[in-house]
This record gives C-alpha cells, sequence and structure tokens, in this order.
C-alpha cells in the first residue's frame, strides 16, 4: 500500500470519530442529556500527553 493510501486511511479514521462523536453530542442536546465527557481542562491535560509523546522521537532525531 503506498503512503499516501495510509494517510488516508489514518484521516478517514478520525474523520469517522469526529462525525460519530458531533453527532452523539447532537443526540444528547436532542435528549437534554449532560454529557459524560471530563471538563475541558481535563481534555487539555490528555492532549499534552499526546503532543508529548510525539515530540520526544522528534527531540530524539534531532540530537
Amino acid at each position: 500500500m503506498p503512503a499516501s493510501d495510509n494517510t488516508f486511511a489514518k484521516l478517514s479514521n478520525y474523520l469517522v470519530s469526529l462525525t460519530v462523536g458531533f453527532g452523539v453530542g447532537l443526540l444528547y442536546a436532542l435528549l437534554n442529556v449532560r454529557s459524560p465527557a471530563p471538563p475541558l481542562v481535563a481534555l487539555l491535560g490528555l492532549l499534552g500527553i499526546v503532543l508529548g509523546e510525539r515530540a520526544l522521537p522528534l527531540i530524539k532525531a534531532y540530537l
């Protein structure tokens, strides 16, 4: 499989995940149900973890 196909497949997975999550959010809003998602500060912490994991290999490659 060419690299471009692999990249497209990964992006497609993210797009499907985002779309389904958005649909569930709309459903929660229509049913007037509170989302069980963690607060924004927790989500930002998770984003920091992911960025840190991605940064380390780049730093090692640079050194």
